[in-house]
């Protein structure tokens, strides 16, 4: 266990020194896949406390981002800063997240996947339609980038550094709702929620909290990418998004706290570096497909699961050395 601490320990710190100091030798496109990574990296940070920590099986993340992008870039041009744009996300998709999250009151499992499914294609419809709100697939451009007291994040640079702020508190707050007995109720709800219900644990509110909160990670992410790309379309919010993410959390390792960091590396990091290298770039996506459902057969836990699964082989072998050495020492008696 202290072992596993220090190891922690370190991958943090060299973590920290990547996203830090790492950007400053890095040219404009590096700088901006980081970025990319971390507003994924929040934006699953939502739907792993969905769907793994609480259990519950949700396609419609992608709309969520979208709603988010889409409210920064209506409400900047109308004189709003960035800054109420961005908390004006995370609250309009809170709100969609409690009406997304009734369905779960009363279907579940593939049926719920289904539901969810079905609201993001009609999200998806939405922007893609009406497009004196959203300009349908012309989409909206020239989106700003926020100021801070005269300061400009205009940059890549700059804009990295405010995007890995935003993602390290919004990390630090969910380890802190997980931690408390809001966290410990969202793990009861998934390993038994007719258990949870019998010590006292209210399924319905804890329910609707798991696809809120979520939700609200969702479009804070899609607020951070809105301005990152600086123009957005209907595309990028797709069912395949949805899909797409809900694969990185499964990678990463669905319930476990940094598995959305490392699952949308995978996603997000991974087909950008198998693409420059020489002799697979032209077989790139076939490949990542390839690497992703042979992980999924070796690791159905995620990548985060490695260390548990060592540990289990381990003890396995003691119990089995333990109980050879049993018998033999009945059958010399």
């Amino acid at each position: 266990m202290k072992f596993n601490k220090v190891f922690l320990g370190l991958l943090v710190l060299a973590l920290g020194a990547l996203f830090l100091i790492g950007p400053q030798f890095m040219k404009n496109y590096g700088i901006y896949l980081l970025s990319y990574w971390l507003v994924f990296t929040t934006a699953t940070m939502g739907l792993n406390l969905t769907v793994g920590y609480a259990g519950q099986k949700s396609l419609g993340h992608g709309a969520f981002l979208g709603v988010g992008a889409y409210t920064v870039a209506i409400l900047m041009p109308m004189g709003v800063s960035f800054w109420w744009a961005f908390l004006a996300a995370g609250l309009v998709c809170f709100v969609l997240g409690l009406v997304l999250g009734f369905p779960a009151l009363r279907v579940q499992a593939i049926y719920l996947a289904f539901a969810t499914l079905g609201f993001n294609t009609a999200v998806w419809l939405v922007m893609r339609n009406e497009e004196w709100l959203t300009g349908g697939t012309y989409g909206i451009n020239n989106i700003a980038r926020p100021v801070w007291g005269g300061f400009s994040f205009e940059s890549n640079l700059r804009y990295y550094y405010l995007v890995l702020a935003i993602t390290a508190v919004l990390a630090l707050l969910l380890a802190g709702l997980l931690r408390s007995p809001w966290g410990k109720a969202f793990q009861a709800l998934r390993d038994n929620p007719i258990r949870a219900e019998s010590l006292g644990i209210h399924v319905r509110n804890y329910t609707l909290l798991s696809f809120a909160i979520g939700a609200a990670y969702a479009g804070f992410a899609g607020a951070l990418f809105a301005s990152l790309l600086q123009f957005i379309e209907p595309a990028p919010f797709a069912v395949g998004a949805s899909i797409m993410m809900y694969l990185m959390v499964v990678v990463g390792g669905a319930g476990y706290f940094w598995g959305p960091l490392l699952g949308a590396a995978v996603g997000v990091v991974l087909p950008e570096w198998l693409r420059d290298v020489p002799g697979v770039a032209t077989w790139y996506l076939p490949l990542f497909g390839a690497a992703v459902v042979l992980l999924m057969i070796w690791l159905p836990d995620g990548l985060l699961s490695i260390p548990t699964q060592i540990r289990s082989r381990q003890q396995a072998k003691q119990a089995s050395a333990a109980r050879s050495l049993a018998a033999k020492k009945v059958g010399a008696a």
